[in-house]
């Protein structure tokens, strides 16, 4: 396999998972949670890395690219782990703690009207993974081709 065609599978495969979740989003009504937002940002970084990658040559644009792909792969594990209550989530994924909050704090908070996305909570699953899961797997895969188009280059 050329550098090239590593470069667009590995581009076009974080086009491909963020159009996916915005789709879920947009089209689906799936609201993300904060760590679902988090992923989306390294696929865009790989997007624009594959982009100049293939008008550059050299090994650090598809080296960056690997390293975008694997941090959203490792998000991606951290929050399936979260789904799963194999460990706790950051504080943006609850609702936090109202015990020091007076009533009209807590009522302007109510009333607010901002919803919190719990990421905790599996709003999708394909054959007993959830999209997090599904993004980790699928972004170690992309990390393999951008590795192949380092080899490559």
């Amino acid at each position: 396999m050329s550098r090239t065609l590593a470069i667009v599978i590995a581009a076009g495969g974080s086009l491909a998972l963020l159009g996916g979740a915005l789709a879920f989003q947009y089209l689906g009504g799936l609201a993300p949670c904060h760590l679902c937002l988090l992923q989306r940002w390294p696929h865009a970084a790989a997007i624009l890395i594959g982009a100049l990658a293939l008008a550059l040559p050299g090994r650090l644009l598809p080296l960056a690219g690997a390293v975008a792909a694997a941090t959203t792969a490792g998000i991606g594990v951290f929050h399936a782990g979260v789904e799963q209550k194999w460990w706790p989530g950051p504080d943006t994924c609850t609702s936090g703690d109202i015990s020091g909050l007076t009533a009209t704090d807590l009522t302007q908070q109510l009333l607010s009207n901002t919803t919190v996305v719990l990421c905790d909570q599996i709003a999708w699953a394909m054959a007993g993974i959830s999209m997090a899961g599904w993004n980790a797997i699928l972004s170690a895969v992309l990390v393999g081709f951008w590795l192949l188009a380092l080899r490559r280059a």
